[in-house]
């Protein structure tokens, strides 16, 4: 199973390429960077840290999105990351969630997330493009510089349309869909069912986002993943309802839920049973974790990533090392 994290770039550039390359020491296959307007800081720029020090992993973001970045100069961020790192870099793109709002945007529409992509991939190869796409346009466009390596795009997915249009059209999944078997077998079905509709022989990659903590302190550890918890309720009711949620308490974390992104959530994260934190999230120790890499395993996922909450950095590094010590060698290298 490949291994990943996910972070958000807000800490000091300096710490963030210490810990990158920690990362990297620990043995995970794949690093992925938030893209989240004005939550933290501007995403391209600590992905060029990461290049610089890294050597080994995988690079992506998680995600960008359409909408506040022109799909032409997210093909152009990407092509020049994968330049940065020797041919490292994945394209990640999403609709877009609740920081849009406060861009006075709203998410993209599948046709454009859709449209996105074939864009990137007819600059990538050199044409020159006019074309008047879903929500953009194109005008004698061309990038004018080589991109010799293929750069696979991967879309980040909850919902069952979105779900789908990965399964037609791109190379991996940044998965969403919280860490309980029942959730994930839904979500898996709709990946395939787009699988199908392309004529796919195989599913793309997948990579389920596991938010929160592992720690021995079971309540400290829950405290951290509470936040993401309360996200499902408000973004993706489906999963909260397949993980055995009361339908008058989903109804109740999304009147409160007031975030821009999750880890505003706190008071609707208060009114949720431990139960339903432990199946949508990491919350527990490295024996929970076991369990859900277990679960991963016996659904055919083939990817796996930690999301670190709470505490302070020290504390969401720990996290990362905890989650890497879950697997075997060699997750973790010299």
């Amino acid at each position: 199973m490949r291994t990943g994290v996910a972070l958000q770039p807000v800490y000091p550039s300096a710490q963030f390429g210490d810990m990158v390359t920690e990362i990297e020491r620990l043995g995970f296959d794949e690093f992925w960077l938030t893209d989240s307007s004005l939550h933290s800081k501007y995403s391209p720029m600590y992905l060029a840290i990461a290049a610089m020090r890294t050597a080994r992993m995988t690079l992506g973001n998680a995600v960008t999105n359409p909408v506040t970045r022109h799909p032409a100069l997210g093909a152009v961020a990407a092509a020049t990351l994968n330049e940065m790192s020797g041919g490292r870099a994945v394209y990640g793109l999403g609709a877009g969630d609740r920081p849009l709002l406060a861009l006075g945007l709203r998410p993209a529409k599948l046709a454009l997330l859709e449209d996105a992509i074939v864009a990137a991939r007819e600059l990538w190869t050199g044409a020159t493009v006019t074309r008047q796409y879903r929500g953009f346009a194109l005008d004698d466009a061309h990038m004018r510089f080589d991109v010799p390596t293929e750069i696979p795009v991967w879309i980040s997915a909850s919902g069952p349309k979105t779900l789908e249009l990965a399964g037609r059209v791109a190379d991996g999944v940044v998965l969403l869909a919280g860490l309980h078997p029942d959730g994930l077998r839904y979500a898996l079905e709709h990946i395939d069912r787009g699988v199908q509709q392309a004529g796919r022989t195989e599913r793309p990659k997948i990579s389920v986002f596991g938010y929160g903590a592992v720690d021995d302190d079971r309540e400290r550890a829950l405290a951290a993943a509470r936040t993401i918890a309360a996200w499902f309720p408000q973004t993706a009711p489906v999963y909260c309802e397949l993980a055995g949620l009361d339908p008058a308490l989903i109804e109740r974390v999304r009147g409160m839920y007031q975030g821009g992104e999750f880890q505003e959530a706190a008071k609707a994260a208060a009114l949720l049973p431990e139960d339903f934190v432990h199946r949508m999230s990491l919350s527990g120790d490295k024996a929970a974790v076991a369990e859900h890499i277990t679960n991963l395993e016996a659904l055919g996922v083939d990817g796996f990533t930690v999301f670190p909450l709470g505490g302070d950095a020290d504390y969401r590094m720990a996290t990362v090392a905890q989650f890497a010590s879950c697997f075997p060698a060699p997750a973790a290298t010299a």
